[in-house]
């Protein structure tokens, strides 16, 4: 019986521990969030949508450029990353089941998770921006969707492995080639986790900075060419913040509640789509 009640003590103390740990990580993250908000709601106004930047010291003006820039550059870069991800761990976990190949592609995906964002800015700058002889949006769209793929071919992957082998083959004794019993039924009973993971990275690639730097560098002018420099919101913030001028303090502020509002209404969206496509 002493040794039941120790065990008890020490099982509540852990319990009472990760509680706190957990109560001081929500507490930061409610704090930041907060500020962001206290400090990004004063900068919300129509002007901040619908017009472009104005001269440096002169007030007034808006993040159009940005807001526009970033929204084409990570579109493009979901287009190219999510497919390829999505075709990645279609192949890890179908048609290389317990190869040597796909047992390294998987590892060197869990290693390009980790990866800083700025290593894959510099590697895209070396092979796209110095042989062009400038920056442009491809590149950034470029480099955040290699920052895309990993996570989209890890959750891929991961999720067609947990559904059982013997629904494929109630579908092979049915006659159904394989391409369709993966299309029809393994995406089918995945679709909720590859959803999961689509929205995971497209949040990660909305607030990298550091890779953009590197590759569309930014513009003071609004563009709609992906060929040229162009602006996006996370340079934007890190312009405005450094910059000596109260306005573009006020709007990298704006900028930054821009940013965490999309990724919220991107997770809500998400999460709602899951609610109606699989509601008993």
């Amino acid at each position: 019986m002493k040794g039941i009640g120790r065990r008890k003590l020490k099982s509540n103390l852990a319990f009472f521990v990760c509680f706190l740990m957990a109560l001081w990580g929500l507490f930061w993250l409610c704090f930041i969030l907060f500020d962001v908000l206290r400090h990004g709601i004063t900068a919300l106004n129509p002007a901040l949508f619908l017009n472009d930047p104005a001269p440096p010291g002169f007030p007034g003006g808006g993040l159009r450029h940005a807001i526009v820039g970033h929204f084409l550059i990570t579109i493009f870069a979901t287009l190219i990353g999510v497919p390829i991800g999505i075709l990645g761990g279609t192949y890890l976990a179908e048609y290389g089941r317990r190869s040597k190949v796909a047992r390294f592609i998987s590892a060197l995906a869990d290693i390009m998770i980790s990866i800083p964002a700025i290593i894959v800015g510099a590697f895209i700058y070396a092979i796209m921006v110095k042989p062009m002889g400038h920056f442009s949006g491809w590149a950034g769209a470029v480099s955040l969707a290699i920052i895309m793929i990993p996570i989209v071919v890890r959750t891929t992957e991961n999720m067609l492995t947990l559904i059982p082998w013997t629904l494929r083959e109630a579908a092979f004794a049915l006659g159904a080639p394989y391409h369709k019993v993966i299309l029809q039924i393994v995406y089918r009973g995945a679709s909720t986790g590859i959803l999961t993971g689509i929205i995971l990275a497209v949040a990660r690639v909305t607030g990298e900075a550091a890779p953009l730097l590197f590759t569309s560098f930014n513009s003071a002018y609004f563009s709609l060419d992906m060929s040229n420099p162009m602006a996006s919101l996370t340079i934007t913030i890190f312009q405005y913040a450094m910059g000596p001028y109260d306005d573009w303090h006020t709007q990298a502020w704006g900028a930054s509640l821009i940013i965490t509002v999309f990724i919220l209404i991107l997770t809500l969206a998400g999460k709602f789509v899951i609610s109606r496509r699989f509601k008993h």
